[in-house]
């Protein structure tokens, strides 16, 4: 028996290489060497799914674990009428999108006032995309990465 399973072994070894080998094309006498034809290789996918974006009543940090945001960390142009916008792996604004954001009040920085959880609504008497009382300190685009303030360059 051990016999048998060793020749159909070899068997399906033999006819996977005989698959995967690159075609021989003939070439007449006195033209170019015989050349090998590439086999075409695979192409790979990768997909990372991220889950559900965080629900937080006034968007969350771009950077894991993705902590609720306090209110005025973003700018009124994170939120389309009233609805964040997303940011890091969940951001789904256009892809030129750089918005202002107000880093004092990123955990990262060392900000240490309430945060709200996530589930929690937002205050009504806020008004997400209409914030004058905005301060931010800070460009950076829809992926959390920091960018060039672009009024900066009509400055100069």
């Amino acid at each position: 028996m051990n016999g048998f399973k060793l020749v159909m072994l070899s068997a399906v070894a033999g006819c996977t290489m005989l698959a995967i080998a690159p075609k021989a094309t003939a070439q007449a006498p006195g033209q170019v060497p015989l050349t090998q034809e590439r086999p075409a290789l695979p192409q790979a996918q990768v997909s990372v799914d991220t889950g559900m974006a965080p629900d937080c009543p006034y968007g969350y940090f771009e950077a894991a674990p993705n902590a609720c945001a306090p209110y005025g960390y973003y700018g009124p142009e994170w939120f389309t009428g009233g609805a964040f916008v997303g940011a890091g792996s969940w951001f789904h604004g256009p892809s030129d999108f750089h918005g202002q954001v107000d880093s004092h009040l990123n955990v990262e920085n060392g900000y240490k006032g309430k945060l709200p959880e996530r589930g929690d609504k937002a205050d009504p008497s806020y008004h997400l995309d209409k914030n004058t009382d905005f301060k931010g300190n800070e460009t950076r685009d829809g992926r959390g990465h920091k960018s060039p303030d672009p009024k900066d360059g009509e400055k100069k």
